[in-house]
This record gives structure tokens, C-alpha cells and sequence, in this order.
């Protein structure tokens, strides 16, 4: 394995997708798709650029690339964009935007972030009911990895190149990776935090919300009984009531006491690390006053007591706040 692509010394690795809006449909011809196909290879055939994977959906297009150090992926992102929604306009006759936002990307950072999201890549014409089974979809790069496919102008050789082993191997892990299905909340969860689907919730100024949530915020709002931004801050509100010892009717609601000021505070500092929600939506759920909510998380934030619980890593406070959730629906509690 050659970490130093992952590292940014040789470049970085770039998850890079678009989502189109209502309507619009990519693979109602399948020579669009081909030409999509085309022109996702050709955008990175530049100088120390790679094409690692590609993914092109009804609704959706998905590539792995790997880019030159200080090559920001809207170098990318902009050049696709363009010429493709020139040919979906072209092919549907519709006016208006063609995508839902100009590009989203995430950086890829290492093997097992790269791991997860081809398995997720892998699967996502099954996720999406296209298909039954990951290697019986043409529009993707999988079958050209295992050997399938020929190549058709995309080549494995960079991915194999990067994993730093011999083909045959390099081909089992990729059906390693690929072997476990991603359960209904990999796939929410997933992509919550790719921005596929918004985290909704009640919690906003007029009511209605939706917000883009990343990471454990995502991984809460997944786990949540609704899958909402609420459900997510209740499982985070359970997490601080245990953690503070606040049982038997001593809920953070209804606590009006110093008690129940530190928590309520700590769950607004916790919401607001984790990119779950603002203060004010915090303040909303207890029925507080965003005012005394913020007045309270200051003080919670000098208290020393309550940063060594701030500074606990959000993914252990989420994993627990997930099992502490799990345990009361399997033994029938609130």
C-alpha cells in the first residue's frame, strides 16, 4: 500500500459526485450513460490525475479520483458538470437546473475510508433496487476491476498501482470489501453524510427543518427510532442523562433544578460539535429559551467536570448513546 497518496505528498484522493434534480433521468438513454461513462474518463486523463472508480446512476454520478497535491476537486468538478448537463438538456428537453448543487466531494483520507465507500459504491445499484446483485450493473467501474469487463477505456492499473499489490490479490480485496451487503442503516447513514438525502427534523424557527449532517451526527440521525434530527437528539439526551446519573423521572425536560441546567448544556455543546443542530434548535426541544440555553452552555464550558466529558471523542459518545438507545428498545423502554 502507498500511503503517501493518502497523505499528500503523491496528491490526494477525491470522492466526487453530483446528484440531479427531479425528473431528470441518465439512464432513460443509454448512449447518454455511455457518453457520461466517456467523458468522466477523459475529465481524468490530466496530468496527475487517476480515475479510480466511477459510478454512473439514474440520479446520480459518483467517481474516485486521485488528484495532483493543491488540484482542488472543482478543477474537476466544473469541466463534468457542464458539458454533462449540456447533455442531459439536449436529450430531455427540460429547462432548469439540471443538478441539484454544483458538486459535492469529500476527501479520502485512508484505506478503510476508501474501502467503505467503494463498498457503498459497490452496492448502490442494489441499495437503489436497479439491480439485485453488485457486479450485474454495466454503468460502473466494478466489473472492469474484477476482471469481467474489458476495459473500455478506464483503467484499473492506477487503483491496483496505489493498493501496491499483485492483480489477483488486489482483485480479492475488492470482493472482500464487497462480500457484507450494506445493511438499511449503512445505506441511511451513508447517505446522510453524503448529502444524497437531507436529515430532517421539527426543530427549525418555523417548525420544518432539513440540514446536511455528517459523520456521528449522521450515524445518530440513521440509529434514530424516526431517522430525524429530533430522534437523534433524543439519543443524545439519553446519553447525557446516563452519563450524569439522571434517572427515574429525572429526565433533562423536566429537570428544572442546577442538574438539569448542566445537562440541557451539555447536550447543546455536544449537538453543536457534532453538526447535529443549532442551540436554538436545542433550546426549541426543551422548550427553553435560547438565551438561558447559551448562558448555560458558557458556563458548562468552564466547568472542568463538564469539558472532560466535551472532550470525549464524538464517535465513542456516539457508539454508546446508540447501544444506551438499542438496549431500551429491545427491553421496551422509553
Amino acid at each position: 500500500m502507498d500511503h503517501s497518496i493518502f497523505n499528500g505528498e503523491r496528491g490526494r484522493v477525491w470522492h466526487v459526485s453530483w446528484q440531479l434534480t427531479l425528473g431528470r433521468d441518465l439512464l432513460r438513454w443509454p448512449s447518454l450513460a455511455d457518453r457520461i461513462v466517456g467523458r468522466l474518463i477523459s475529465a481524468n486523463n490530466g496530468e496527475g490525475r487517476a480515475l479510480l472508480f466511477y459510478l454512473v446512476l439514474p440520479r446520480e454520478i459518483h467517481v474516485i479520483s486521485r488528484m495532483r497535491p493543491g488540484d482542488p476537486p472543482s478543477s474537476l468538478a466544473a469541466g463534468v458538470a457542464n458539458v454533462i448537463g449540456k447533455w442531459v438538456r439536449q436529450a430531455d428537453g427540460l429547462l432548469g437546473p439540471v443538478f441539484v448543487a454544483p458538486f459535492r466531494s469529500e476527501a479520502i483520507g485512508d484505506l478503510e475510508s476508501l474501502c467503505r465507500d467503494f463498498r457503498m459504491l459497490a452496492w448502490r445499484p442494489v441499495s437503489t433496487g436497479l439491480r439485485d446483485g453488485p457486479t450485474n450493473y454495466a454503468f460502473s467501474a466494478l466489473r472492469i476491476l474484477l476482471g469481467l469487463n474489458l476495459p473500455g477505456g478506464f483503467r484499473a492499473g492506477p487503483l491496483f498501482e496505489m493498493l501496491g499489490s499483485k492483480v489477483p490479490q488486489d482483485r480479492a480485496l475488492i470482493r472482500r470489501v464487497m462480500a457484507e451487503p450494506p445493511t438499511a442503516l449503512d445505506v441511511l447513514q451513508w447517505e446522510l453524510a453524503k448529502d444524497l438525502v437531507p436529515a430532517r427534523g421539527t426543530l427549525g424557527p418555523g417548525g420544518m427543518m432539513t440540514r446536511h449532517v455528517q459523520g456521528s451526527a449522521a450515524a445518530l440521525v440513521a440509529a434514530s427510532k424516526d431517522k430525524s434530527i429530533d430522534g437523534a437528539l433524543r439519543i443524545l439526551v439519553r446519553w447525557v442523562e446516563v452519563k450524569l446519573g439522571l434517572q427515574g423521572g429525572h429526565g433533562l425536560s423536566s429537570n428544572g433544578g442546577p442538574e438539569g441546567a448542566r445537562g440541557r448544556a451539555l447536550v447543546g455543546g455536544l449537538a453543536l460539535k457534532l453538526g447535529l443542530c443549532s442551540a436554538s434548535s436545542v433550546a426549541r426541544h426543551f422548550g427553553r429559551a435560547k438565551a438561558t440555553l447559551s448562558e448555560q452552555m458558557a458556563a458548562s464550558g468552564a466547568r472542568k467536570a463538564d469539558q472532560a466529558i466535551l472532550a470525549i471523542p464524538m464517535e465513542q459518545i456516539v457508539r454508546e448513546a446508540i447501544a444506551i438507545a438499542m438496549h431500551a428498545k429491545e427491553t421496551g423502554g422509553a
